[in-house]
């Protein structure tokens, strides 16, 4: 399995009158992740939408167990589940400075062909990166 950690560090904006990250903001925070584990992978977003290929989210559960504040730096972990097929799985886990957990997440994606707009296999390269 492929796993990958990127920090970032909480804007006022992103927080409720509590002074706590709104719950809306987790799935950009494990957006912002996945889209730099593909970058890292090799694999450009933006160019695998340019060939045609989509990857629109269908499923995501988040587990808050301790809040988040603003200016936290938080750490979010994002790890590949199993081998994608015309679905892909990922596990994150955010982390405070101390390594606490402070929230657990599941996203399941699906390629999909943008002319069709039907289910679609990985693209090769895709596959190609991920057995690098």
């Amino acid at each position: 399995m492929k796993s990958d950690k990127i920090d970032i560090r909480v804007r006022y904006a992103e927080t409720d009158q509590m002074g706590v990250v709104h719950h809306g903001n987790y799935a950009l925070y494990l957006e912002v992740a996945r889209i730099e584990w593909l970058r890292k992978l090799g694999v450009s977003y933006k160019k695998m939408e340019e060939t045609g290929v989509g990857l629109p989210v269908v499923s995501l559960s988040v587990k808050y167990k301790k809040p988040i504040k603003y200016d936290d730096v938080i750490t979010v972990k994002t790890t590949l589940k199993n081998e994608p097929t015309v679905k892909v799985e990922f596990e994150y886990e955010i982390l405070n400075d101390l390594q606490q957990i402070l929230s657990t997440a599941h996203v399941v994606l699906v390629f999909v062909d943008l002319k069709t707009n039907r289910p679609a296999r990985p693209p090769k390269y895709f596959l190609d990166a991920l057995a690098k």
